[in-house]
């Protein structure tokens, strides 16, 4: 899907700009759509089609790690009999949303935004894109600034650095860049990783592949669910879809966070729960205590979901299995061992995880003068201190993403509605406890996240600075809260308000 040529096509000024065409962009452009009709708005994305993360991974098997009634959007019903959803799917899905809603309208892709700059004296932003892969820039000035970037680095993954890789003769892959001619059928594959995208790799080659093997230096908690929701199926059958989407919403939101609070409350039980779990899934004899116990509390890192058990499925069936050891170095047929086991292979799968990245790397700033993102401290988890008329959406990382950034759109929305009312031009949120303590936005353990957070944007540790993962805190901040705040500073000046 690409843009056409249409009047609006030709417009370099906006009410809001949203920058991303995924999940964050088309829910924040749905809500300004029927929200704020008269708003003028549009997407740079700088793809050539929707979807973010699911056009960018093509890995066998790729699914969602969320269940699909709450990783769906609040306003469109998931109707699909999968609950845990291939990527195929997830992606039709996101086309039919821009398609029913007429979003395409106002997507421009092959827009990669470099850099954004505010000025005190507009009351506006200036964006700067590179236009179609060239070195070719545009400007488009907005009101507005809508970040929908998520925080991964969709150009390249994370691979650590292995000891005679140059010696191994087979193919090395990451899984941000599956190549579109590999052919793995009747070849030995090890997965490096013990992640979410290992557990979903594993099954889905195994069977074609001679054999699966993931080799990990630490395990995961892994836990099975059914990949077809029976209470769903039923309850959109018997009253349809429009009915039973928020009933189906509301029981898996109720669910997760159940786990999830379970996990920090009671850690221990929680901990021999998720583990027996694992055990009922395979031989009596495999080594779950090994390969499947980690050394951390539940939920200090994500916990891996696998529909119907089917990474054990491959394991029980001697199709795959798990080694658990740490690399020494690559040889030429495989990989060797500290243990001194090597490990045969003409493919190596890094499923070693992904690089964070703050807002697209894109360089903002205030006047001239760059801003440095650690630096800020965000205000309700969707804006920055000390940054006027910009919005940002940032997912769950216990829970949907997209249950956040319904709730951030709409608190959004309200926004610019309570602005008009009273002739606000800007707003900015201003930190004024310089004594608050300042955290890490993000406070898993798993490396990814270690090994990046310290550029990002910080949260505070009270009101409406905290950043806490909490859904049904959100609701009563975002949905059901004031817009009015002592932390925000609203501002009345030319030019005109926004379109309402």
């Amino acid at each position: 899907m690409r843009t056409t040529t249409t009047p609006e096509a030709e417009t370099t000024d906006f009410d809001v700009l949203i920058i991303g065409a995924g999940i964050s962009g088309i829910g924040a452009a749905y809500h300004l759509k029927t929200r704020r009709p008269e708003t003028t708005f549009a997407i740079l994305e700088g793809k050539d089609a929707i979807g973010g993360t699911w056009n960018q991974f093509r890995y066998p098997g790729i699914r969602s790690d969320s269940d699909m009634p709450t990783f769906g959007f609040g306003f469109k019903p998931w109707t699909h009999k999968k609950a845990i959803a291939d990527g195929h799917i997830i992606l039709d899905y996101l086309q039919e949303t821009v398609t029913e809603n007429h979003i395409d309208e106002h997507i421009r892709f092959g827009h990669r935004v470099s850099a954004a700059e505010f000025s005190s004296s507009t009351g506006r932003w200036t964006v700067t894109a590179q236009h179609g892969g060239s070195d070719e820039t545009v400007q488009i000035t907005a009101r507005f600034l809508f970040s929908g970037t998520g925080y991964y680095d969709h150009e390249a993954g994370f691979t650590p650095e292995f000891d005679g890789l140059e010696d191994f003769t087979g193919r090395v892959i990451h899984p941000q860049h599956w190549p579109e001619d590999l052919d793995y059928s009747g070849k030995k594959v090890v997965v490096i990783g013990s992640g979410a995208t290992a557990a979903t790799l594993i099954p889905a080659m195994a069977g074609t592949a001679e054999h699966v093997t993931m080799l990990q230096r630490s395990p995961s908690y892994v836990l099975s669910l059914p990949a077809e929701d029976a209470i769903a199926n039923t309850l959109n059958n018997l009253i349809g879809p429009k009915r039973a989407y928020p009933i189906i919403r509301r029981k898996n939101i109720m669910m997760h966070r159940g786990i999830f609070k379970a996990c920090r409350r009671s850690p221990k039980l929680m901990r021999s729960l998720l583990i027996a779990n694992v055990r009922r899934q395979l031989p009596r004899n495999f080594d779950v205590d090994t390969h499947f116990t980690p050394r951390y509390n539940p939920w200090d890192q994500r916990l891996c979901m696998v529909p119907n058990g089917d990474l054990f499925t491959a394991i029980s069936a001697g199709q795959a299995s798990v080694v658990t050891d740490r690399i020494e170095r690559f040889t030429e047929t495989g990989i060797r061992l500290a243990s001194g086991q090597e490990l045969e292979a003409d493919i190596v799968v890094t499923a070693t995880g992904l690089n964070m990245l703050a807002f697209g790397a894109i360089r903002i700033s205030i006047d001239g003068e760059p801003v440095n993102l650690p630096d800020t401290t965000v205000y309700k988890a969707m804006m920055l201190s000390g940054l006027p008329n910009f919005v940002f959406a940032l997912g769950y990382t216990n829970i949907s993403w997209t249950l956040k950034v319904d709730l951030i759109s709409e608190h959004f929305c309200r926004l610019l509605d309570h602005m008009d009312s009273h002739g606000y031009t800007t707003v900015e949120p201003v930190l004024t406890d310089p004594d608050m303590e300042r955290v890490p936005l993000l406070n898993l353990t798993s490396g990814y996240v270690q090994r990046a957070v310290a550029a990002f944007p910080r949260a505070g540790t009270s009101g409406p600075w905290t950043a806490e993962m909490a859904y049904e805190k959100d609701v009563e901040r975002l949905r059901e809260g004031p817009i009015e705040d002592p932390d925000l500073r609203f501002t009345a000046h030319q030019p005109a308000l926004l379109a309402s």
